[in-house]
């Protein structure tokens, strides 16, 4: 699941036919002026601006990110003064604002699509806004089976369930429809649009439909699928992905197989597994026995040597590790030869860079050629590694116990 920023879900949804806002999103305060010159909706007259941090923050409003109804200057003072800030509570610092056109309405609507493990779930609100949460109880729900696709007289009969006036009935489902398409064509998880909104005013035509927020949540791996995705997914860890972590996503998004990699800061234990349960195992025994870990990764579904070496590479840069725990339980098809063979390589190239001094490397693994795999693997001792190689013999707990010296 990757999280997708406003901006880039905003442009897959108008993408797809719906309505949204003007916006623009910056990086750079400098070039509001600029920007202003050639985009004519920032400062025509009258205009109203929102401008609102352009980062993966729930409670955007409550949390004073979000600034509605300013002109431009109140809109480029907001602006600056926002980039830069420090959120309450984390250590994200805003890199980024959004603006967009301030849209007059009267009433405030809720629109979302989720994957649900039946299908698809669409639900629908009359009511929307920052207190949707508080009236969930009225959100309207249907549910769509795997491979079929909802009709147009489903949605009219939701939207009237919902609380819909007459007029707007067939209108909330021709934006419904297309929110499926978007949702169906763009491998997406859940999109959430809130609040959805009837133009009342200003430029465009009366009783449009305007998507004014949305929350979007694609499935990453099948980025390889949508070469116009040309936008960065969002961090979930209060805090923007670090170059070594895109470097990764970006290898696995291109490749058979899974490699992933988060830091973790301050850890002292850099874990390298195979698969998300081997990964979540060892993460928890290395805190149960007084460590810190390093990161959060996974290698999976044969992926090539390659991957696997870059990914390793990464683990041994981390600053402050004492220990590197390899491995898992015993892959079904996984090779065992050829994933250590990069893991091998990843491992020379950190020692060539005079990384991995005074850091024990301990390896447990079984599963397709893992005899010559791990034969490999013990050679590294012969080349001055600190390794430690066990086979599908001993339990994963004593891989952990020993590395922290318990055994």
């Amino acid at each position: 699941m990757a999280k997708v920023l406003e901006g880039p879900g905003m442009g897959l949804l108008s993408k797809w036919g719906m309505t949204v806002p003007h916006y623009l999103v910056v990086t750079n305060a400098d070039q509001l002026e600029q920007l202003a010159s050639a985009q004519p909706w920032l400062n025509r007259p009258g205009a109203k601006i929102v401008v609102k941090a352009h980062d993966a923050i729930g409670s955007r409003m409550k949390l004073g990110l979000v600034k509605v109804g300013l002109d431009f200057p109140a809109a480029k003072k907001a602006a600056i003064e926002m980039m830069g800030q420090t959120v309450a509570g984390t250590t994200l610092t805003i890199s980024q604002v959004i603006l967009s056109e301030f849209i007059e309405h009267r009433e405030e609507y809720y629109l979302a699509i989720k994957s649900v493990r039946e299908g698809t779930e669409i639900l629908m609100a009359s009511i929307g806004g920052i207190e949707v949460e508080s009236h969930w109880d009225q959100i309207k729900r249907i549910s769509i089976p795997l491979g079929i696709n909802p009709t147009q007289t489903q949605l009219e009969s939701l939207a009237k369930d919902a609380g819909f006036k007459k007029g707007l009935v067939t209108l909330i489902a021709d934006y419904a429809m297309k929110l499926y398409q978007c949702y169906d064509q763009e491998d997406a998880i859940m999109i959430e649009i809130n609040p959805l909104i009837v133009r009342e005013g200003g430029w465009g035509s009366q009783g449009e439909i305007v998507a004014l927020d949305a929350v979007t949540l694609l499935d990453g791996d099948a980025r390889f699928r949508h070469p116009d995705w040309d936008f960065s997914f969002a961090s979930e860890f209060g805090r923007p992905y670090t170059n070594n972590e895109r470097s990764i996503m970006e290898i696995d998004s291109r490749i058979k197989g899974s490699v992933k990699f988060i830091e973790i800061p301050g850890g002292d234990t850099a874990l390298l597994p195979a698969g998300g349960g081997a990964s979540v195992f060892y993460a928890d025994a290395v805190i149960a026995m007084g460590g810190t870990i390093a990161n959060y990764a996974e290698y999976s579904g044969d992926p090539p040597d390659w991957a696997v070496e870059a990914l390793t590479e990464r683990i041994c840069a981390l600053n402050g590790i004492k220990r590197i725990i390899v491995g898992g339980a015993i892959a079904n098809f996984t090779d065992v030869k050829k994933t250590f063979g990069g893991m091998i390589n990843g491992f020379r190239k950190a020692k060539a860079k005079g990384q991995l001094s005074g850091v024990a490397i301990w390896v447990r693994r079984g599963g397709p050629n893992e005899k010559e795999g791990l034969e490999l693997m013990k050679g590294l001792s012969n080349e001055g590694f600190d390794i430690n190689v066990f086979d599908r013999y001993t339990p994963l707990t004593d891989i952990v116990d020993m590395a922290l010296g318990a055994k």
